[in-house]
């Protein structure tokens, strides 16, 4: 992929993280129907799109408020890495986290998107 191409994507892809509940039909429409999803919580993966869609609705309700930004994109032959920080908010005040994602796209669609990330900041 190339890098304007990996930009464009996220400057679409990542405010689609931000919304509670309401947000998740609009983040399902960057993944594919097989799509493979793995994150620190889901540490075997998430496979198609329908289970997909029941842990985001779970995901995004707990967190409407966070932000995702892009501090750096590296292209892939199949898609790119994104090094992110994220933004969320905790009491009266927020936490910042870093982390990167592992993005394959087929089709102009997300087909395996990796997630790490030290998740041990958010259980304190």
């Amino acid at each position: 992929m190339e890098l304007k191409d990996a930009e464009m994507f996220c400057s679409k892809w990542l405010p689609s993280w931000t919304g509670g509940v309401e947000a998740v039909e609009n983040l399902l429409s960057f993944y594919s129907e097989d799509t493979f999803y793995l994150d620190p919580v889901m540490k075997e993966g998430i496979h198609g799109k329908k289970r997909l869609s029941q842990y985001f609705s779970k995901l995004l309700a707990k967190n409407p408020d966070w932000k995702w930004n892009a501090v750096e994109l590296i292209p892939t032959l199949k898609g790119f890495i994104l090094k992110w920080q994220a933004t969320f908010p905790k009491n009266e005040s927020e936490l910042t986290l870093f982390g990167l994602d592992i993005v394959e796209i087929d089709n102009k669609l997300i087909s395996r998107n990796e997630v790490y990330f030290d998740r041990s900041v958010l259980l304190t």
